[in-house]
C-alpha cells in the first residue's frame, strides 16, 4: 500500500511529543503525560502497519513529498521492520510508564523526557527508512539522545561512560559514512531497494568498492550491537544509564545492528559473499555467547551482569544468522524479539530494587537480602530469569527451541552442542543473582532500605513479564509471523518491487 500514513506514527509522534514537552520544561508531570500519550499512539501506529501488512499481504510504504524512488526519501514497512517497530514501541510505552512513576533526579531534568522521546523516534526511523543515508541520520539521533540521557544519570560515572561511548560511536559513524559514500560513488543512489536492484543486475561482476562498502557497513552494525571485538564500551554505558534508558539500550538499541545485518544479508549480498559472512557471524556469535556468559558469572553488580548478558544473547542471534538457512533466520528473529521483552523487564526490576535502597546500590554485596520482603518483585524477577535462561513455559524457551531447530536444519552439530551447553551458564548467573537479592537474609553489608516503597514502578516490568509469559504459553502467532517475515525478506525482489514498482 502506498503512502500509508501509519508508517510515520512511530517516528513523528514521539518527535512531535518531544517538541511539545519543551514548553512544559518546568512541569515534569505534564511532560510525562505527553510522553505516555505519544507512546500509546506510536504503538497503535506500529500495530496498524503490521496489521495492514498481514491483511493486504503487501509491503507498506510512504513516499516523502510524493517523490518516486529512488529519488527522495521513502519509508518502508515490510514485515521485518514492522515487527521490530512494534517491539520497540511496546518497550517504549513500558519505559515511559516506568519514568512516569520514577523519582530519580535524572528523570526530573527538563531535557530527560524529550531526549527519551527523540531516542525512540530515532529507533522507529532507523527501522522504517528505505534510504541508507537517512538510516545514518536516525542512528545518530538515537546515539546523541542516549548519550545525553546517560550523561545526566544519577550515577556519578554516567558522564564518563557517555563520553566513552560518544568516542567509540564516532568510529562506527566513520565506518557507516565510508560505506554509504562507497555505495553512492558506485551506484549513484542511496535508496536501499535501488542498490539491491543494481547488485542483482551486476551478478558476479559487481564493482570492487561494493565489497569495501559492505565491510564498512557490517563493521558499523557490529559496533552498534556491541559484538566482539566492538564490545568494550557497552558494560559501562548500559550499567550507568538511568533504568528506563538502560532497558531501551540493552533490549532495543542494540537491535539496530542486528536489523542492519539482516538487511545486508537479504538485500545486498550475493550468495558467495553471504557464505563467507555466515562463517564470520557464526564464530563471532559463539565468542559472544561464552564471553558474555562467563563475564556475567564473574561480575558482582546486578545491572552489569545484565549488560554482559546482552553480549551472550546477541551471540545467540548471530549464531542463528550465521547458520545461514531460512529456518535458522526464523530462530534468530524470534530470539531477537523475545530477548527485547525479557531484558528490558529484568533491568526495570533491578532498578526498582536498587532505588529502594538509600544508596541506590547495584553491588550484589550490598544487595544481599534487600528484596526478601519484595515478594512480587522477586516473583517477577524469577520469571524473567527463567525466560532469559530458556526454561519453559517462558518465551525464552521458544527462542532457544526455534534457534536449535534452525541449527538442526544445517546439521552443524558442534555449534549446536555449544549453543545448548551455554544455556546452562545463563541459568547459573540468573539464579545466583535472584537467590542473593530475594532469597538470602540481609547481613551486615546489606544496604539500608528507604522507609517508603515504590511499588507503582512495578507496573512497567509486570506488563513486560506478562508479555513474556504470553509469548511462551501461546507462541504460535509470533513464530508464524516471523516465518512469514523470513519468506518475504529472503526474496529481495519483494522489497525491491514494493519500493521501486514494476
Amino acid at each position: 500500500m502506498e503512502n500509508n500514513i501509519f508508517i510515520l506514527g512511530p517516528v513523528f509522534i514521539p518527535l512531535l511529543a518531544a517538541i511539545l514537552c519543551l514548553p512544559a520544561a518546568r512541569n515534569n508531570r505534564i511532560q510525562r503525560i505527553i510522553a505516555l500519550i505519544s507512546g500509546a499512539l506510536a504503538w497503535g501506529s506500529a500495530a496498524m502497519v503490521l496489521y495492514d501488512n498481514l491483511q493486504n499481504n503487501q509491503i507498506q510504504i510512504y513516499r516523502m513529498g510524493g517523490w518516486q524512488p529512488p529519488y527522495g526519501i521513502v519509508f518502508v514497512g515490510d514485515l521485518l521492520s514492522a515487527t521490530f517497530v512494534l517491539m520497540t514501541t511496546t518497550i517504549l510505552f513500558a519505559g515511559i510508564l516506568y519514568v512516569y512513576h520514577s523519582k530519580d533526579k535524572s528523570a526530573n531534568y527538563p531535557a530527560f523526557v524529550p531526549s527519551f522521546l527523540m531516542m525512540c523516534a530515532g529507533l522507529g526511523g532507523a527501522f522504517f527508512t528505505g534510504d541508507i543515508f537517512t538510516l545514518f541520520v536516525f542512528i545518530e539521533l538515537t546515539v546523541i539522545s542516549s548519550v545525553v540521557l546517560v550523561a545526566t544519570s544519577d550515577n556519578p560515572l554516567g558522564l564518563e561512560a557517555a563520553m566513552k561511548y560518544l568516542l567509540i560511536s564516532g568510529l562506527g559513524t566513520l565506518f557507516l559514512l565510508i560505506g554509504i559514500a562507497a555505495f553512492y560513488i558506485t551506484f549513484g543512489t542511496l535508496n536501499m531497494a535501488d542498490i539491491g536492484r543494481l547488485l542483482q543486475l551486476a551478478g558476479d561482476d559487481f564493482p570492487l568498492l561494493t565489497q569495501a562498502a559492505v565491510v564498512m557497513l557490517m563493521s558499523a552494525f557490529l559496533l552498534k550491537s556491541a559484538v566482539f571485538p566492538f564490545h568494550f564500551w557497552q558494560p559501562d554505558f548500559h550499567t550507568t544509564a538511568p533504568t528506563a534508558v538502560g532497558a531501551m539500550l540493552s533490549s532495543v538499541v542494540v537491535k539496530i545492528g542486528i536489523y542492519g545485518i539482516i538487511r545486508l544479508l537479504t538485500l545486498f549480498f550475493v550468495p558467495e559473499d553471504a557464505l563467507i559472512l555466515d562463517n564470520v557471524l557464526l564464530i563471532l556469535g559463539l565468542i559472544g555467547i561464552f564471553f558474555g556468559s562467563l563475564a556475567a558469572l564473574r561480575t558482582y553488580h546486578a545491572k552489569r551482569i545484565l549488560a554482559y548478558s546482552t553480549f551472550g544473547q546477541i551471540g545467540f542471534i548471530l549464531v542463528g544468522l550465521g547458520w545461514g538457512t531460512a529456518t535458522a533466520m526464523v530462530g534468530a528473529i524470534v530470539y531477537a524479539v523475545n530477548h527485547a521483552f525479557i531484558k528490558s523487564s529484568l533491568l526495570m526490576l533491578t532498578g526498582v530494587v536498587s532505588s529502594k535502597t538509600k544508596t541506590k546500590t547495584g553491588d550484589l554485596v550490598n544487595m544481599v537480602g534487600v528484596g526478601k520482603s519484595m515478594r512480587m518483585n522477586g516473583l517477577l524477577y524469577f520469571l524473567g530469569g527463567l525466560a532469559l535462561s530458556g526454561v519453559p513455559p517462558m518465551n525464552g524457551f521458544i527462542s532457544k527451541l526455534s534457534l536449535i531447530q534452525g541449527g538442526i536444519s544445517t546439521e552443524n552439530w558442534w555449534s549446536i552442542g555449544l549453543v545448548v551447553g551455554s544455556g546452562l551458564l545463563t541459568l547459573l548467573y540468573m539464579m545466583r543473582t535472584w537467590s542473593l537479592i530475594f532469597q538470602q537474609k540481609p547481613n551486615e553489608n546489606t544496604a539500608q532500605l528507604k522507609p517508603a516503597g515504590e511499588g507503582d514502578r512495578l507496573y512497567a516490568p509486570a506488563l513486560l513479564i506478562l508479555i513474556c509469559v504470553g509469548l511462551g504459553l501461546y507462541a504460535r502467532p509470533l513464530v508464524e509471523l516471523v516465518q512469514l517475515t523470513v519468506d518475504q525478506i529472503i526474496v529481495p525482489s519483494n522489497y525491491i518491487q514494493a519500493v521501486l514498482g514494476g
